[in-house]
């Protein structure tokens, strides 16, 4: 039996009563010996963060899904519609959130005497940079077929930010920053839905594509 075989069947037991509902990586050739070092490697992250009462992300760039998880078991995906990274290598392990992304909060109106909405789904934002430790940045935009003018502005803001990582390093002579980079392209309503689920020190996993 495989080491990944093997690691599907202990996670299948952290939710014994969901065990048949447990599918890892169905895509996965086991005649490509990179890609099952690499899903061997997720699915040991992956049964840490199973072994406790916990939610957790897996972002399975192969798949081009974001999946919230719980003892192993999907919540709920979120499709991919393109994805970019920088550093990709360095992005193994299990990062946390440190923030989730900020919300524009509605204004209160003390005197109203109509019981006002409390924040919702639709107050959630569909642009975004999720921060990590160890070192890892997401970007989360709208993709262009949703709504070009949005992203637009979204491309505009992350090459200005590129822009100026480059010159502060060329103005202080200090090489620019190497860390993981991410950028995810998800519908609006899915980068909101996105946002509405993260809690402060989530943690997720990436699964990186092999063939690459």
């Amino acid at each position: 039996m495989s080491l990944c075989a093997i690691l599907l069947f202990l996670l299948s037991f952290t939710s014994p009563s969901r065990a048949a509902d447990v599918e890892a990586f169905p895509d996965l050739s086991l005649n490509d010996p990179s890609a099952l070092r690499e899903a061997s490697r997720v699915l040991e992250e992956e049964l840490k963060l199973a072994a406790r009462p916990q939610t957790y992300v897996l972002i399975d760039l192969v798949t081009r899904t974001i999946r919230i998880k719980g003892r192993g078991i999907e919540f709920h995906h979120i499709p991919i519609v393109a994805w970019s990274a920088r550093s990709q290598r360095n992005m193994t392990g299990i990062y946390r959130l440190i923030a989730r992304p900020s919300i524009v909060r509605r204004k209160i109106d003390p005197p109203a005497t109509v019981e006002q909405e409390p924040i919702s789904l639709a107050d959630m934002p569909v642009d975004y940079a999720l921060s990590f430790t160890p070192l890892l940045t997401i970007d989360v935009v709208p993709a262009a077929g949703n709504n070009p003018l949005q992203w637009i502005v979204s491309s505009g803001k992350r090459w200005w930010q590129n822009l100026k990582n480059w010159g502060d390093a060329l103005l202080t002579d200090q090489p620019a920053a190497q860390d993981a980079h991410l950028q995810l392209a998800v519908s609006a309503e899915h980068a909101q839905s996105l946002a509405w689920s993260l809690v402060d020190g989530m943690s997720f996993v990436i699964r990186r594509p092999t063939d690459e």
